[in-house]
């Protein structure tokens, strides 16, 4: 249970206390691209999973999914509003479908008093708030398992899967080995390459999916600011596109009450629309 003293506004550092969680083994981008849309008065703070030896393999996500509750609790001892966890493929391995999830996500609240939102299930629930039937999907640097077990869970939530590739199947990357050396980074135009090669695949899809956030290079070397690179994408090719990270966002933001500030893309901008 909660504790107490997180009902009294004025024990709490910030008005609105967001607590984010990321695979073991990655320094994730997730809450500084948070903070970088959120209104003043939001605080972030994150806590990694530990797992001594990981290769991100799937079958390691299901032998340490339990560790999801661990963050939970941690957070809501901590004062947490709400825990957003990053990684889309904690959501289907396993075989778990968006009902199982779904359940998990309403016992973390039950029992910790603190919502919890999963980048997986954020992808399908964001797709069906904005009316989508049928979906694209960039796989980005996906591993075909992880790929098409996400492919699935999105279609056991209900969505018609009209394409779905990742960078070597884009023709960016010679094979899966090349995409995985590249340890989540990647040039900045592939970007948009990729997302019109999805476009080109599946032209009557409603919504375009991204299953990860990768860490696109500017030239200088720096990083890309993510939901800007998402909205500017939208914008060149005519379509909305979800990425698991924003969708996320959006499921935190949409918690928090708050709406996003600055750049956004398309399916921030219309919570913020929303919540005006």
């Amino acid at each position: 249970m909660k504790p107490e003293r997180w009902n009294d506004p004025s024990k709490k550092i910030f008005p609105h206390q967001v607590g984010f969680t990321a695979p073991p083994h990655d320094f994730d981008a997730a809450p500084h691209d948070f903070l970088r849309i959120a209104p003043e008065g939001v605080g972030a703070h994150g806590r990694l999973i530990h797992v001594e030896e990981y290769a991100h393999q799937l079958s390691q996500r299901v032998d340490n999914f339990h560790k999801l509750e661990e963050v939970v609790h941690c957070m809501s001892n901590a004062g947490a509003d709400v825990v957003g966890q990053v990684g889309t493929n904690w959501s289907h391995a396993g075989g778990k479908t968006p009902a199982d999830i779904r359940a998990f996500c309403d016992r973390m609240e039950d029992t910790y008093q603190v919502p919890l939102h999963m980048a997986g299930m954020s992808l399908v629930e964001a797709a069906k708030d904005m009316g989508a039937k049928s979906i694209a999907v960039n796989g980005v640097y996906f591993w075909p398992d992880w790929r098409e077990g996400t492919t699935r869970f999105l279609a056991d939530g209900g969505l018609d899967i009209l394409y779905s590739g990742n960078f070597v199947n884009h023709g960016l990357m010679g094979t899966q080995e090349e995409v995985n050396e590249a340890t989540w980074i990647f040039p900045g135009d592939f970007a948009l390459k990729s997302f019109e090669y999805v476009a080109e695949q599946a032209p009557d899809a409603d919504v375009l999916i991204s299953l990860g956030m990768p860490n696109f290079r500017r030239a200088d070397g720096l990083p890309l600011r993510m939901v800007s690179v998402v909205r500017e994408i939208e914008e060149k090719i005519g379509k909305p596109i979800i990425s698991a990270d924003c969708a996320l966002y959006w499921n935190i933001f949409r918690t928090l009450g708050v709406a996003p500030v600055g750049d956004q893309p398309r399916l921030l901008a219309s919570l913020q629309e929303t919540a005006a």
